[in-house]
């Protein structure tokens, strides 16, 4: 894994999920961030399942809060934020490395003080269809994940 590309799942409802994006993480070699309060527990077999006979080597990071992550910010990278309010396109941003992908819990998003705070490094996955109000989190991480990668191979 290199350090170059993070995840970070701030409160994450669904083992699902985060069992999903923890395999997506692996495969790109990206760091997983969770921030907690987490909807389940880590040892629940469903995120094992999940993220199949990979979650051992997933080894997510953990943070109490979302303050203690955002402290970290500049060592780990530069943020960009994942919401269905943004403006602008995640495929129009360049990505620098590190890169820092941020996504909300499925139920709420992001908190309105994370989009009154970053509100400049919002970004959207674009949706066609008006009967879809959002992609499923895994799904989002994937997509935005392996735009990174692809922007990076062209450099």
């Amino acid at each position: 894994m290199n350090e170059l590309l993070h995840i970070v799942l701030v409160e994450p409802e669904i083992h699902w999920n985060t069992g999903n994006a923890g395999r997506t993480c692996l495969a790109a070699g990206a760091r997983l961030h969770l921030v907690e309060p987490l909807g389940f527990s880590l040892d629940d077999k469903q995120v094992r399942r999940a993220g199949l006979d990979y979650w051992p080597y997933v080894t997510p990071r953990l943070w109490k809060s979302w303050d203690e992550l955002e402290l970290s910010l500049p060592e780990i990278g530069h943020p960009v934020f994942f919401s269905t309010k943004a403006q602008r396109l995640y495929s129009e941003v360049r990505y620098a490395r590190p890169a820092v992908l941020v996504f909300g819990r499925e139920t709420g998003g992001l908190s309105a003080h994370i989009h009154e705070r970053y509100a400049g490094q919002m970004v959207r996955i674009p949706i066609e269809s008006p009967h879809v109000r959002s992609l499923n989190l895994s799904t989002a991480v994937g997509i935005a994940a392996y735009e990174v990668l692809r922007q990076w191979r062209e450099e």
